[in-house]
């Protein structure tokens, strides 16, 4: 029986246990979960999930699968994810370089160890660039940054040479990152096993480079700022009790009133800020002019009136995504998204099909039969033939609670979306576009960036003019539409794999895309409309940043959802990658790795369809909510 049992077996069965016996040995971890399946390779406190082989793999898929277990099981093993994420930049350029220096760092320490793994791991590497966009480039800016910089430190830790198929991209960085931080890069060799001290080094490589989180170490020279001062604070006032001992308690009340002055400052950071931010644009004629002089006017169509200013459009753009590129690549990204969808088709086509019915169900015909009025019920007819006197039977097709929809999808541009992030998201919009349009609503692609990294043509004017203080929004916009609400997804789905070529990825101004979105939708003349905004992170511009306010733009970026939240009839959903948008969003939720974003974004579009209550009328524009309720 036992013979029997073993020839009914797939062939690649013992390959499949083979692999997950030795993943978890190099994980050292018995208890851990080796999974397959549809998708892309995982990794879990408790799991490992790698993609489901062939039935007959070749050598090089074997060596592929055996990389990835590698990789995943020497994280499990020697990286700690409670300290990189202490230690690890917040977002931005700075983040994803400090995560794919890291990787380096881990299969480092398998490849030193071991020339077997070492081998795994290179065919894995290779597998991954064998789309071949990085053999050859013909400037830096058309590759990304953090995967340079990843084979450049494991080529020095291991002294493998990258992939011909990244040569171009390599050649691009290699002299402009060793020529500012060579003897950073050195250091790494001696830490290789040490993360605390090498994540130290990775934080001096990023200053080096100049892509420091300047959020995090503003946040940091606060905090050491404050604790000076809580220091000093609290040695003048031992002094003071100590030679003052006899004084009344009236001498005492002005120091108490200072330290509740500054908590008082301390608890309300965020309004103090947002009252600064407003104050911004008030002149000192303004300052004596009574609020209720102010018109009603809305941060939608004149933001400066809220004090978010912006130095020049004069280059933005707004442009059709199959216009930033040549049809032949658009033709060869949408092959490789096409082979992307068929890991994940069987995952999302499954979320995708739930959604369908559900909208289906709702759209359904229903009649109401045997009325003395109406439409003519010819499947009754048979009992006026048997009998001439039986009266004629007519039937009327009943209301449906279905209105007319549109739904546009915003989807984050910004460099820290580079991988998988944007590849998941270009997957779910694609195929949610084409199931919304099987169940005839109209949808919306669009994606927000900008044109250069810090500060592109509107900061060379601004150094032009002399540096003037306080400009604004210091940075060239690029709004791109993927695709047009009436335009069908046949016509348009070779520009959604845009999303996937390098260098268009930039920085990300979520305030006015925001804005930009919601008034699109405002002039579509469906009865119901749906904004969902995919992101990762609060906006980031350093040109912007550098020279205004540190919560400049995040600051506008909550008066702008505000302000559609309860004064706009369109539905406002975000669903954030890694990153908490449910404090700026109502309506929200927020996922940790991007295989979740399919099955979010439709349970959240499948809770707004499945809304039976009017939407509740909120805020003062009466006109607006009127049309859409």
């Amino acid at each position: 029986m036992a013979g029997r049992s073993n020839k009914k077996q797939a062939p690649v069965e013992p390959l499949k246990r083979a692999v997950a016996t030795c993943a978890r040995a190099v994980a050292g971890k018995r208890d851990i979960g080796v999974d397959f399946g549809p998708g892309g390779p995982q990794i879990t406190e408790t799991s490992i999930k790698l993609p489901e082989p062939s039935r007959l793999p070749d050598k090089r898929e074997i060596a592929v699968m055996r990389g990835w277990a590698d990789s995943l099981a020497l994280q499990a093993a020697c990286h700690d994810q409670r300290l990189h994420l202490k230690l690890a930049p917040t977002q931005g350029d700075a983040r994803a370089v400090f995560e794919a220096v890291e990787q380096a760092r881990v299969e480092a320490v398998g490849a030193s160890r071991m020339p077997g793994m070492a081998n795994n791991l290179a065919a894995k590497i290779e597998d991954f660039y064998s789309h071949g966009r990085f053999a050859v480039l013909q400037s830096r800016e058309d590759g990304p940054l953090d995967q340079a910089l990843a084979l450049i430190v494991r080529e020095r830790l291991t002294g493998r040479a990258p992939p011909e198929s990244t040569r171009g991209l390599v050649e691009a960085w290699r002299p402009w990152v060793e020529g500012r931080a060579g003897t950073v890069l050195d250091r790494m060799n001696e830490l290789v096993e040490d993360q605390e001290n090498f994540a130290q080094v990775m934080l001096d490589l990023l200053e080096a480079l100049d892509i420091a989180d300047n959020a995090s170490q503003l946040q940091s020279e606060t905090e050491e700022q404050e604790e000076a001062r809580d220091n000093s604070e609290g040695g003048e006032e031992q002094d003071q009790e100590s030679g003052e001992e006899g004084d009344g308690q009236d001498e005492a009340t002005p120091q108490q009133h200072s330290d509740n002055d500054v908590g008082d400052m301390q608890e309300s950071g965020e309004q103090s800020a947002a009252e600064e931010f407003d104050g911004e644009f008030d002149s000192e004629e303004e300052a004596d002019t009574p609020d209720s002089w102010r018109p009603n006017v809305s941060v939608l169509d004149d933001p400066e009136w809220f004090g978010y200013k912006v130095f020049t459009r004069e280059f933005d753009e707004e442009v059709a995504a199959d216009t930033l590129s040549s049809p032949e690549e658009l033709d060869r990204l949408r092959g490789f998204l096409d082979k992307e969808l068929r890991s994940l088709s069987s995952v999302v086509a499954r979320l995708a099909n739930r959604l369908q019915r559900r909208l289906l169900a709702q759209q359904n015909r229903a009649w109401n039969f045997d009325l003395e009025e109406g439409v003519l019920d010819v499947a009754r007819l048979t009992r006026v033939v048997v009998d001439p006197m039986f009266p004629l039977s007519f039937k009327q097709e009943s209301d449906t609670e279905f209105r007319d929809t549109v739904v546009t999808l915003l989807l984050d541009n910004s460099g820290s979306m580079r991988g998988r992030p944007i590849m998941v998201a270009a997957m779910c919009a694609d195929i949610l576009a084409r199931t919304l349009e099987r169940c005839g609503v109209k949808v919306e692609i669009l994606g927000f960036t900008t044109r250069a990294w810090k500060g592109g043509q509107s900061r060379e004017q601004w150094l032009n003019d002399g540096k003037p203080a306080n400009p604004g929004r210091l940075n060239d916009l690029r709004h791109i539409v993927y695709k047009k609400a009436d335009a069908p997804w046949r016509r348009s789905k070779r520009a959604l794999a845009l999303m996937m070529r390098e260098g268009l990825l930039k920085e990300n101004i979520d305030g006015e895309a925001l804005a930009w979105a919601h008034k699109r939708l405002l002039a579509r003349p469906e009865q119901r409309r749906i904004l969902m905004m995919i992101s990762d992170g609060a906006p980031v511009d350093d040109s912007t940043l550098s020279v205004n306010a540190g919560q400049y733009l995040e600051m506008h970026l909550r008066r702008v959802i505000e302000e559609i939240e309860t004064k706009s009839p369109v539905q406002l959903i975000a669903i954030g990658i890694g990153h908490d948008v449910t404090r700026y969003y109502r309506r929200a939720v927020t996922i940790t790795d991007p295989s979740e974003l399919a099955g979010a974004m439709t349970d959240k579009l499948v809770e707004l369809f499945e809304e039976t209550a009017e939407r509740p009328s909120q805020g003062s524009r009466g006109s607006r909510q009127r049309t859409g309720t």
